[in-house]
C-alpha cells in the first residue's frame, strides 16, 4: 500500500482529504504537494476518507453551521481553517420559476443562482477553495488562461490572500472581467484568439516566474471541488434530495463535473438515495463540441473550428476535462443539445421580463435548452428540473443592450 494510503481513517480536524488519484490511469499520489495533471495528461482528482467524514459529521450537523460552502469543509482540501481564504460565498438561493415554467410547460422549474456570489459569477467557488489551497500548499503567484469571469474571480481571491496573478485573456472578452483583474493587481495580457492561445502565453509565464502555478481550468486539482459544492448546497437546499434533471452551461464542463462527484460521494455517505439526476450538457451553436461528441457516442471531442457565441463563458473548443463530462453526461442517462444566440438572447430577455431576474447569456443558454427539452419531449411536465445560472446579467452590459429587443 503506497504510504500515503497507510492509515486510511486518520484523525482530521478540517478537511478528510486522503489523496490525488488520476481517473484515466489510476495513479495515485500523495496530496500535500504542489501538483498539476497527471503525467498522462489527464486532470487529477481529491478524494476523500469518507468513512472519517461519516464518523464525525452528517446532515443535520452540517445544517447548523454559517451559511457558506465552507460547512461542507470536511469534503474540501482545506486542511487547517486558518488557510480559509473567503468573501462569504455559496447558499445562493433556490428560486422557483413560476412564470417563466408555465410559459415553457414545466410545472417544477427552479434555477440555482450564483450570479449572487462575491465578483458575481459562479467562479468564485472554485477561486476561493482553489486559492486557499493554493496559499496553504506555498504558492507565491496563481497564473490562468481564462474567458474572464474565472480570471477575475481568482485576481481577486488571489489578491485577498497575498498572492500575485498573471492572467491572459482574449481581446474580445467582456471589458469589465479585464478591469476586475487588473483593480485586483493582477497582471494582465490580452491575446487576439480564443482560449487556448492564451494557455500558451500562461505556460511561458509560469515558466518565467518562480513560486507560480497554473492554475487553469483543470490544471490543479482544487477548482473542481469548489465547483462541487454547487452540488451539495442543491441537494441540501432540496431536503436531501435531489432532482429529476440538472441543465448546465457547459465551457469547461468543471461544474458539470463537480456535480456529478458531489452527488457520487453523497450517495456513498448515504445522505442521498435512489437516481441519479439526468445531466444535461448545453453550449452555443457556436462552440459545441461536447454536443458533436454526445450525437457521435464518442469518449472525448474533438477541437471545434473558429469558436463564438455571445455567451463568452463557454466558449471552450475543446475542454481538457471532455472524457469527464461526457461519463456524467452518458452514466445518468443524460444528454447535451446546443442553443443559438438569438435563442439565448431570447431567453435571457424572457427571464428578466417573466421573473426579474436578470441573468447571464451562460444561464440563459440553460433556460433556452430546457425550452427546447420540453418542446421535444424528453422533458415531462411534472419533472423538477434545475438550470444553473452561472452569473449576474450586469456583466454583460452589451449582451442585456442586445437581448432586451429580442422578443
Amino acid at each position: 500500500m503506497p504510504a500515503h494510503r497507510a492509515g486510511r481513517s486518520p484523525a482530521f480536524q478540517y478537511s478528510a482529504l486522503s489523496h490525488l488519484r488520476c481517473p484515466r490511469c489510476g495513479t495515485e499520489r500523495a496530496a500535500d504537494e504542489i501538483a498539476g495533471r497527471c503525467t498522462c495528461g489527464s486532470p487529477l482528482l481529491a478524494e476523500y476518507d469518507l468513512d472519517a467524514v461519516k464518523a464525525v459529521t452528517d446532515p443535520e450537523v452540517i445544517g447548523g453551521r454559517p451559511p457558506t460552502l465552507w460547512r461542507y469543509h470536511e469534503l474540501l482540501p482545506v486542511r487547517s481553517v486558518h488557510h480559509v481564504v473567503s468573501m462569504g460565498e455559496g447558499m445562493t438561493p433556490l428560486l422557483p420559476l413560476r412564470r417563466l415554467g408555465a410559459h415553457y410547460g414545466l410545472s417544477r422549474l427552479l434555477m440555482k443562482d450564483d450570479g449572487l456570489l462575491p465578483t458575481g459569477t459562479f467562479k468564485a467557488r472554485g477561486a476561493t477553495v482553489g486559492v486557499s489551497r493554493a496559499r496553504e500548499l506555498g504558492v507565491d503567484g496563481v497564473a490562468m488562461a481564462t474567458n474572464g469571469n474565472a480570471g477575475a474571480a481568482w485576481a481577486t481571491y488571489a489578491a485577498r490572500a497575498g498572492l500575485r496573478s498573471f492572467i491572459a485573456m482574449p481581446t474580445d472578452a467582456p471589458e469589465i472581467t479585464r478591469l476586475e483583474c487588473a483593480l485586483a493587481g493582477a497582471e494582465v495580457e490580452l491575446v487576439r484568439g480564443h482560449i487556448g492561445r492564451c494557455a500558451e502565453i500562461v505556460e511561458r509565464a509560469v515558466a518565467s516566474r518562480s513560486g507560480y502555478q497554473d492554475v487553469s481550468t483543470l490544471k490543479e486539482p482544487y477548482r473542481i471541488e469548489g465547483k462541487k459544492t454547487i452540488g451539495f448546497e442543491l441537494v441540501e437546499q432540496l431536503g436531501w434530495r435531489v432532482p429529476d434533471v440538472i441543465v448546465y452551461p457547459t465551457g469547461g464542463g468543471v461544474g458539470l463535473i463537480g456535480i456529478y462527484r458531489a452527488l457520487q460521494q453523497l450517495r456513498e455517505l448515504g445522505w442521498i438515495t435512489g437516481k441519479m439526476p439526468r445531466l444535461v450538457s448545453v453550449q452555443s451553436a457556436g462552440c459545441a463540441p461536447i454536443v458533436r461528441a454526445v450525437q457521435q457516442g464518442a469518449l472525448a471531442c474533438e477541437p471545434w473550428p473558429e469558436p463564438r457565441t455571445v455567451a463568452f463563458g463557454i466558449t471552450v473548443p475543446k475542454p481538457l476535462g471532455d472524457f469527464l463530462i461526457l461519463e456524467a453526461v452518458y452514466a445518468t442517462g443524460g444528454t447535451a443539445l446546443a442553443v443559438g444566440d438569438e435563442q439565448i438572447l431570447a431567453e435571457q430577455a424572457r427571464c428578466a421580463r417573466h421573473e426579474g431576474l436578470v441573468i447571464c447569456p451562460e444561464g440563459a443558454a440553460a433556460l433556452a435548452a430546457a425550452r427546447r427539452l420540453r418542446e421535444t419531449e424528453w422533458l415531462g411536465p411534472e419533472e423538477e428540473i434545475l438550470v444553473l445560472n452561472t452569473g449576474a446579467g450586469l456583466k454583460y452590459p452589451d449582451t442585456l443592450g442586445n437581448s432586451s429587443g429580442a422578443l
